[in-house]
């Protein structure tokens, strides 16, 4: 590609002119200089020997050149780095793109890249087969360029890898046996897999050119793995550019969106994958909802955290009938100390195993611990197998009971031998035997060496070959100490001792806490419960990652989730990353399965001599007329100066002197005079209000305290997201409003929190209120207090209620009285007899009816039946408050989800009796209500 092309590059040919130019000047004498008669001057002059020359000269001529050679390029239309026409005239042009999770950070190049082509294939009348490979079945059908690039610039970046399995058989498909002229790929340059060929099966098209167009490598960054350690979080990335060092930002957020722990993950040169520990106490890591890496984040540089990763639920049975009376007998004595600190205990008051297992299990922990139980009973073997298999944790540890249940049993982790191996027995140690190191693999990987600990009885497992690789501790004789089987999505852990002092030390150290917290951490509640069949419910998707990282409540593209097949596998279009349940319970599907790796686009020995390799992001063509034209103009003006200089020193006449500054004052003029001022034209903050005037905004009174601020702006979002999931309203982003200064007439509602501690409005803010009442506006006043005194009362009122009487004081307010029974308030939108909030027992207070005596002339009127004032203390934006996660933040009085439910109705009627004024109180709707009212 060239630095510098041109429009019209026959208009250069003006340039072969430039020598017959430099010969005309160079002929030409100057004009004589005029002289006025004086006989004086004349003869003053007579001795002058200089004469007027009969050529011009040679900096005056090339000057002149110069200048006609910028007006010729002028003409022509310079562009810097121009875009070449280079498609290929023997096809179609073909052009893929990959829009994954890793083109979301630069997808607005790429999308600039294929217009690019997209209008030079336009230029050429030539078809374009345009294919997305992040999506379902995409049609490689050539289309003309502008439908082309319809669809380009309504496509967008998908949370999933690219789909390129079958890419080269649907481009052959929709070209129906056309070879491509062009085939341009833009890709993210991830291989779908180890060894992905997809650029040698794309030759196989036979292609005139094959083009490669990549964009930074640097960005192709995801999180593979996230899990609980001793001291924290370890969390493992791999990357596609392992060039360089790379040192980026690990930062983990809690439910509200706050970063709460923090870290730093490096990458070494040479290496795809690195580690770090976010270490943080354990009720702060339970409090970790995502985690998010380096600083432009999409699907893949953000992890979801589950249920899987907070303060786990333990359940406990022992096997023995050890009472109060005995506890450090009991067999779950040291084991509900253990894990006291670190999980919730529960224990069953049943009598017997399976009435035990029975409760327990219907509480889904996340592990259950089973102290010296030998055979389970029959009736519980298949719930408990259903348990482990959907994900839980099933943790024994040997005894009396156990060592004489003999080999048919279905939860054992290995087989065991009948009897006990103790010191001073048949199978007897010469001394109590130590506990070996950990392995570096396992649950237990990174504890100390348990030295204190002496064990003096055992059951002892029976020698197979999978036995080595089911130990994940040993004795310092090799025997094992604790072993494990994986069933299902979840795992059985044996402890071959017993969990009380009779057996070995164990219980009395502090290794027993760190071993038996280590499996709990790596233990995970069940996801699903089990339908009747035994099969595991699926899981509706609740909360979806996009591309850019950002969760959604969009999920209608989304099909249910089995957790028992689909959290091992890579998101896919019908599963794309979120949280899949409800808020009461919910799993974290990610992008990428634990342990998975990012490998590069193979192009294979086959692609290679096909490529020609660009960036997506080249030179950008600059046009250089303006350029040319400026450098045109700068000639002329040294072209002026020199004349007025060879003609006299430039001294000037009178009359060429104002010739020559008029157009230079007209020029400067235009350059340095404002533009013209109209009455309509655009004034500071036109913007803002054309801005809310386009779409309903609801907004709140900013009281400078940024608590009372935060939850009334959560809590107006909140609203807005349930007005448009459920209403045909799709209200704007929420708006705080200063009174004393922004514009109020173009809210149909403004949200006042009253707050006693916060600065008292001025007269001419609450003035301003006064105004934006009486032209219609509705202002609600919410003192939050819960009390019935907020206004009305005849009681004590409180400090809240106090302020809000000191700024209606300054204000005409009707009478008022509770929303009467059939108002329309009552029947705009749901059926409502109360409007709770976070509370739900103060009234909500509107204006009376009309015509009353108290009404004032200088009260405000109402505006098509709808009151100007409404006051409540229930909280209303207390209860719609929610997070970026659609969350609650602030827990209802008393905690009842039906009152939340409640108070978002509440607001909805609110809104629609703003928007539509008495319109639900005409005749015509009472059938219809009548009929909803006996159903």
């Amino acid at each position: 590609m060239s630095a510098i092309g041109f429009a019209t590059p026959a208009v250069l040919a003006a340039l072969l002119a430039l020598p017959a130019i430099w010969w005309l000047l160079r002929i030409t004498p100057p004009k004589p200089e005029r002289e006025v008669f004086p006989p004086f001057r004349i003869l003053a002059q007579l001795m002058k020997r200089e004469e007027t020359p009969a050529q011009s000269p040679w900096w005056l001529t090339a000057l002149r050149i110069l200048l006609a050679a910028a007006v010729i390029l002028a003409m022509a239309g310079p562009v810097l780095n121009p875009r070449q026409a280079s498609l290929s005239p023997d096809g179609p042009l073909v052009l893929v793109v990959d829009n994954s999770w890793a083109a979301a950070n630069d997808w607005e190049e790429r999308v600039s890249a294929a217009r690019d082509l997209l209008e030079e294939a336009e230029s050429e009348n030539r078809p374009v087969a345009l294919v997305l490979t992040a999506e379902d079945k995409p049609d490689a059908t050539p289309v003309d360029a502008s439908t082309a690039r319809t669809r380009l610039l309504a496509a967008r970046p998908r949370p999933v890898m690219a789909q390129r399995t079958d890419l080269p058989q649907r481009i052959r498909a929709g070209l129906d046996g056309t070879a491509p002229g062009t085939l341009a790929f833009i890709t993210d340059g991830i291989g779908t897999e180890a060894g992905d060929r997809t650029l040698e099966t794309l030759t196989t098209l036979k292609p005139a050119e094959f083009r490669l167009l990549s964009g930074d490598s640097t960005a192709a960054l995801a999180i593979t793995s996230v899990r609980n350690v001793a001291d924290g979080v370890e969390v493992q990335a791999a990357r596609l550019d392992t060039g360089r060092i790379a040192d980026l930002p690990l930062v983990a957020y809690d439910r509200q969106g706050r970063a709460i722990a923090g870290d730093r993950l490096q990458f070494v040169p040479g290496a795809s994958q690195a580690r770090a520990v976010l270490k943080a106490p354990l009720e702060i890591r339970n409090d970790f909802a995502r985690i998010a890496l380096g600083d432009r984040l999409n699907a893949g540089t953000v992890h979801l955290l589950d249920e899987g990763a907070k303060r786990r639920r333990v359940a406990l049975i022992g096997g023995d009938a050890a009472d109060a009376e005995r506890p450090l007998l009991s067999s779950i004595y040291y084991i509900r100390r253990a894990l006291s600190p670190f999980a919730d205990i529960s224990e069953s008051r049943s009598v017997g195993i399976e009435p035990a297992l029975k409760e327990l299990l219907s509480l889904r922990p996340s592990a259950i611990v089973m102290a010296d139980v030998g055979k389970v009973p029959a009736a519980a073997v298949k719930p408990l197998s259903d348990y482990i298999e959907s994900g839980g944790t099933l943790i024994r540890f040997a005894g009396p009971q156990l060592a004489a249940a003999g080999k048919d049993d279905p939860f054992a982790t290995v087989p065991l031998r009948e009897g006990e191996r103790r010191f001073g027995g048949v199978l007897s140690w010469s001394e109590p035997q130590a506990v070996a190191a950990f392995p570096e693999t396992g649950p237990f990987a990174g504890l100390a060496r348990a030295e204190d600990v002496k064990v003096r009885r055992q059951v002892l497992a029976e020698p197979s070959p999978e036995l080595a690789g089911q130990t994940i501790a040993s004795l310092a004789d090799g025997t094992p100490f604790v072993t494990m089987r994986q069933k299902g999505r979840g795992q059985i852990v044996l402890f071959h001792v017993s969990a009380e002092t009779s057996w070995s030390d164990l219980p009395l150290s502090g290794h027993f806490v760190e071993m038996l917290r280590a499996l709990v951490q790596m233990a995970r509640a069940p996801v699903g419960r089990p339908e009747a069949d035994g099969k595991v419910a699926l899981l509706p998707p609740w909360r979806l990652l996009a591309a850019d990282g950002a969760l959604s409540a969009e999920t209608a593209s989304a099909r249910p989730l089995n957790p028992a097949k689909d959290l091992s596998r890579m998101a896919d279009l019908n599963h794309p990353p979120g949280l899949y349940g409800t808020e009461d319970g919910f799993v974290a599907h990610n992008l990428l399965p634990e342990g998975a790796k990012l490998s590069p686009l193979d192009p294979g020995p086959g692609a290679a001599p096909w490529l020609k390799r660009l960036p997506v992001t080249g030179p950008q063509p600059a046009n250089m007329v303006p350029a040319f034209i400026g450098a045109a103009i700068v000639l002329l003006l040294l072209d002026g100066l020199a004349m007025l200089w060879i003609n006299g020193g430039l001294r000037l006449p009178r009359k060429a002197a104002a010739s020559l500054l008029l157009p230079l004052a007209l020029g400067l003029a235009l350059g340095l005079t404002p533009a013209h001022t109209r009455a309509d034209d655009a004034k500071p903050g036109d913007d803002v209000l054309l801005k809310r005037l386009d779409t309903t905004h609801l907004a709140y009174v900013l009281t400078g305290e940024k608590e009372v601020d935060d939850v009334s702006r959560m809590g107006l979002y909140g609203l807005t997201q349930f007005l448009t999931f459920r209403t045909a309203l799709e209200p704007g982003e929420p708006e705080g409003v200063d009174i004393a200064r922004d514009e109020l007439s173009v809210f149909p509602l403004i949200y006042w929190p009253v707050s006693a501690s916060a600065p008292m409005p001025s007269a001419d803010a609450i003035s301003r209120i006064g105004a934006y009442m009486r032209s219609g506006g509705t202002v609600l006043f919410d003192t939050r207090d819960q009390s019935e005194q907020a206004f009305g009362g005849n009681g004590v009122a409180t400090a809240n209620g106090e302020r809000l009487r000191e700024i209606l004081a300054d204000l005409d307010i009707p009478p008022l009285e509770p929303v009467p029974r059939g108002h329309v308030l009552t029947r705009s939108f749901y059926l409502l007899s109360q409007f709770p909030g976070r509370y739900a027992d103060s009234p909500l207070w509107v204006e009376a009816g009309q015509g009353t005596d108290k009404t004032s002339e200088a009260a405000p009127v109402s505006a098509d039946g709808v009151t100007p004032i409404m006051i409540t203390a229930n909280d209303l934006a207390g209860a719609w408050a929610i997070d970026e996660m659609g969350n609650p933040q602030l827990p209802t009085v008393p905690p009842d989800e039906n009152q939340r439910e409640f108070a978002y109705r509440a607001g909805v009627n609110i809104m629609m009796y703003m928007l539509t004024g008495n319109y639900k109180g005409d005749q015509v709707h009472v059938p219809a209500l009548l009929e909803r009212l006996g159903n």
